[in-house]
């Protein structure tokens, strides 16, 4: 069995106690990382890699920053989406580890929507579906996991309606979605979790955890021979209720491999 998270740990220097007793307490193969907000050099390696991991880092100061950890070696293969070769931001990481292809994915937000941000987003979901099909032609089992900051449907929000006009809900942010999705790709999550109320997502403000008005936005996205060896897949709430947690919760799957 091969055991596969993402997570957005909103800081990886602050929430590294989180991090550390997460790893030893749930034990995954593989974990995807996102907003780690520091550089390659300042990534917590030897922590980490005291629990028994490879880590591959692509980092960015204060900002973004993803990151693989496998118990298994990893070989890098990219550390940018292709696409966009002035693209700077530390959004996108790609590696080959325990039999199996895996991708770090910080998604941009795109708020406001009137400003630069939003088309940003948009053509970063745009060169993701045109990686996504190009990595589909080499038949290899693929998995590309992390905050999309897109909630794909009214099921994934506790109030669809206060998402109305956001980046995360738009129109245009659906159909690239559906666009990425109709290339074949599986959303782990949903395979086993077809009922509507479970989020990964809870904002800090007026008490969204304790009240459980979430979103979900973080995704595992499989392709057809990685959707072959899925058997189980579920949101982890409990580094949520952890004090000083992240404000996203890991999402995890597991493979028979």
């Amino acid at each position: 069995m091969l055991k596969i998270a993402t997570w957005n740990v909103n800081s990886v220097k602050a929430r590294l106690p989180h991090l550390l007793r997460w790893l030893d307490e749930f034990s995954p193969d593989i974990v995807l990382l996102q907003e780690l907000k520091c550089v390659a050099e300042a990534f917590p390696h030897m922590e980490v890699e005291d629990k028994g991991y490879n880590i591959a880092v692509s980092g960015q100061k204060t900002y973004n920053g993803v990151a693989i950890l496998s118990k298994s070696p990893i070989d890098i293969e990219l550390t940018n989406l292709p696409g966009n070769s002035e693209d700077i931001q530390a959004r996108y990481i790609e590696g080959f580890t325990s039999g199996i292809r895996v991708a770090a994915i910080y998604l941009p937000n795109g708020n406001p929507v009137d400003t630069e941000k939003y088309p940003y987003k948009l053509d970063f979901m745009r060169r993701l579906h045109d990686h996504a099909k190009e990595l589909l032609t080499t038949e290899d089992p693929f998995i590309l996991g992390g905050d999309y900051n897109v909630i794909p449907e009214d099921a994934d929000a506790y109030e669809p309606e206060n998402w109305r006009g956001d980046a995360l809900f738009r129109a245009e942010t659906h159909a690239a979605w559906r666009k990425l999705i109709y290339l074949g790709l599986t959303d782990a999550f949903r395979v086993f979790n077809p009922e509507a109320g479970k989020y990964s997502y809870w904002d800090y403000r007026a008490g969204a955890w304790n009240k459980d008005h979430g979103i979900r936005i973080d995704h595992l996205l499989l392709s057809p021979q990685a959707a072959d060896l899925l058997i189980s897949s579920d949101i982890d709430r409990t580094p949520r209720g952890w004090e000083r947690p992240s404000d996203h919760t890991p999402v995890w799957c597991e493979l028979e491999i």
